[in-house]
């Protein structure tokens, strides 16, 4: 793959770490007596921006690839997955500025949970996980790490199951108007962040071994 080809890939990938950093802190912050909830739902939401715009990036970089073959083919894995992700930030985004909101104004927020994954976007990173771990996909989109595609598909995947489990365990029982379970919620949170984290730090491309 030619070395030009993979600059927007970096970016890519600087853009996930970079987000995926802002998620897993915002746990920890979220928990800080000593810190007013806004800084937590600020970082969530900025985390949130960075989410997508690197899902921008991939999915830009899915269509390009996309365009000889045809205008659009759902069956094109690669451009599926990235599709299905980008409207699953577009939810995140919507969620954590709910949330910014919520705790900038008078509304308490409830069992230290600030933010969690909503059950939509959550369902729609399982379903793009699930599809980019096809050969299909991790060859088009990891080609140039061949090496680690399995890795970083599956680190993918285990990220947006914790993510799932955060969006379960911050469910609000009706009958007691708290959390289902608190820990779930921001474990979920956080091991999931830092699985996104891993898996984007490995696609990003070391320029040792591309000279090799």
């Amino acid at each position: 793959m030619p070395a030009r080809s993979l600059r927007p890939i970096t970016w890519m990938g600087w853009l996930f770490v970079v987000g995926s950093a802002c998620f897993a802190a915002g746990v920890p912050l979220s928990q800080a007596q000593s810190l007013a909830p806004t800084v937590a739902a600020a970082i969530f939401f900025v985390g949130s921006i960075f989410f997508t715009s690197a899902s921008s990036v991939q999915m830009r970089l899915a269509w390009v690839a996309m365009r000889p073959r045809a205008l659009l083919n759902l069956r094109d894995y690669d451009w599926s997955s990235a599709a299905v992700q980008w409207v699953g930030t577009l939810f995140f985004n919507v969620t954590t500025l709910a949330a910014l909101i919520q705790v900038a104004g008078t509304k308490p927020v409830s069992d230290q949970v600030v933010w969690r994954p909503d059950a939509v976007g959550s369902v729609l990173f399982l379903v793009s996980s699930a599809v980019a771990l096809t050969p299909e996909s991790r060859k088009a989109r990891h080609e140039h790490v061949r090496g680690r595609s399995w890795a970083i598909a599956a680190l993918n995947m285990v990220g947006s199951v914790f993510f799932g489990i955060s969006a379960v365990g911050a469910y609000v029982v009706p009958d007691t108007d708290e959390v289902l379970n608190s820990a779930w919620a921001n474990g979920g949170t956080f091991l999931g962040a830092v699985c996104f984290l891993v898996g984007a730090w490995l696609v990003i491309p070391i320029r040792r071994k591309e000279k090799q």
